[in-house]
């Protein structure tokens, strides 16, 4: 017996041969046309479920002729499957705008990664547009309870992307750095007086895809929130949720145009990063040194965008940062390759800004040198210089500028969104990801906010081929 989906005409369905989960009807689930629903059946079944569930009752079944059944469902219902239908269509859009180096047949979140990579080219439009005000004189930097500080920058880019993520795709969660407590504060009740609160709404108006829509002081808030560490509560069943470093390096976003900042999306399903985006706005090849090595990942002198997705590889292009203009759509995409560095004392190395070469225990081992002018000894290797925050160093690893990115934790835990992205960056480029003691970084850890991981010591990047020699390496003079 075939069973119809009846809404005022919105949808019809007939010769089911796809299963949505719907709840019991006379102890039989309700089987859709996926021909019919293909907006909701081409999502991925993390997406897909959570939107088509329909609570029991109130659903009236009506026998119609021919022995066909049909579900009339409440407006209240009616509604949000329209509301469903119209954000899938709307990433639909969007992915087939906004042009991937590989096909949708190939990539099973080629709509998330499509939209993510708009919204991250977004989101690095909005930083250098703060970046040219941030010094007008008005409050537009704070301080968090660390002493880091947090721009309009900062919020502005986690409001920008979560309004854009929620309108295409409601039903996936949100993990990100910021939330609106330190905003609200300092803020009057109606919201109206808050300089940086007003920064921050204007920055995200004039950037949001959907223009038409007004936005409130309100909203912005509570998109900001909508990746907060409140916002949503996860337990130990595989998860499927967004990753977002609004600014990683935001010492940097506030520093001169030597220092890079980076702009880090990630989508985790299941656990596993299966897609990413980093924007670097001001990433220049004079910053960093050029290997020796030819590669066909290098870019232009300026901004680079990277996407992953598991698969179909790394792949980056040229954003344009004149007068906060970006012109992604005249450049080609790059395929991302880890250097083929075997030797050690060979490899290029960076480690974070906070810490120096001796707190690594390679250096036991190997002295550093900044100098590349000259030879190097057997014991020596070269540190380069690559300011800041971590996922700028993942994406040197990544585009092969870099052979070796090492980390030690100086805490139990490190936050996930500082290293979510880099790392499918990195192993779709050819490299591997690890704790100290060879383990890979476990995103599930923290059980109920997905925001923390737990390293071994600490956190090895690498162009795959000196892996395993650094993980002895370190285990063994690691005290």
């Amino acid at each position: 017996m075939s069973i119809s989906l009846i809404t005022s005409n919105i949808i019809t369905a007939t010769d089911m041969h796809d299963r949505i989960h719907c709840s019991p009807l006379n102890n039989e689930y309700l089987k859709i046309h996926a021909n019919m629903l293909h907006w909701a059946v081409s999502l991925p079944p993390h997406a897909r479920m959570p939107l088509l569930h329909l609570s029991p009752p109130p659903h009236r079944l009506l026998l119609a002729g021919g022995g066909r059944r049909r579900l009339l469902l409440p407006a209240a219902r009616r509604r949000s499957l329209v509301r469903v239908r119209a954000a899938a269509s709307a990433a639909a859009a969007a992915a087939e705008a906004y042009g991937l180096p590989f096909p949708p047949e190939r990539a099973a979140h080629h709509r998330e990664l499509a939209a993510a990579a708009a919204a991250v080219e977004r989101a690095c439009r909005l930083c250098v547009d703060v970046k040219r005000t941030l010094l007008s004189g008005d409050k537009k930097i704070l301080e968090k309870n660390d002493q880091t500080p947090v721009t309009v920058a900062d919020f502005g880019v986690q409001a920008l992307i979560s309004l854009e993520l929620q309108r295409l795709f409601p039903s996936i969660p949100l993990v990100a750095e910021e939330d609106s407590a330190s905003l609200r504060s300092s803020n009057t009740d109606d919201n109206s007086s808050n300089v940086l609160v007003e920064s921050i709404s204007s920055a995200v108006a004039e950037k949001v895809s959907n223009a038409n829509s007004l936005l409130t002081h309100d909203d912005v808030l509570r998109a900001i929130d909508r990746g907060g560490k409140n916002a949503v509560s996860f337990d130990s069943n595989p998860a499927s949720y967004w990753v977002l470093d609004p600014i990683d390096g935001t010492k940097g976003f506030l520093g001169g145009d030597d220092a890079l900042y980076v702009v880090g999306l990630a989508l985790v399903v299941n656990e596993k990063v299966v897609a990413g985006v980093m924007g670097c706005p001001n990433w220049s090849n004079a910053t960093i040194a050029s290997r020796k090595e030819d590669s066909a990942a290098a870019q232009p002198d300026r901004g680079i965008l990277m996407i992953a997705h598991v698969g179909c590889g790394t792949w980056s292009r040229h954003l344009s940062v004149d007068i906060g203009q970006f012109t992604t759509a005249q450049s080609t995409w790059n395929r991302c390759l880890v250097d083929s560095c075997s030797v050690v004392n060979m490899a290029r190395f960076c480690i974070p800004d906070s810490q120096t070469w001796n707190m690594i225990p390679l250096s036991v081992l190997f002295n550093s040198t900044m100098d590349e002018s000259n030879p190097r000894d057997e014991n020596e290797i070269l540190l380069l210089s690559v300011y800041c925050g971590s996922l700028c160093k993942y994406l040197t690893v990544a585009s092969g500028r870099a052979s070796v990115f090492v980390l030690r934790a100086r805490t139990k835990n490190l936050k996930s969104w500082d290293h979510a992205v880099g790392v499918i960056c990195v192993q779709e480029a050819g490299g591997q990801i690890s704790d100290w003691s060879g383990k890979p970084l476990d995103l599930a850890a923290d059980l109920t906010g997905r925001r923390d991981i737990y390293p071994s010591g600490g956190v090895l990047v690498t162009n795959g081929a000196l892996h395993g020699k650094l993980v002895e390496m370190i285990s063994a003079n690691h005290k």
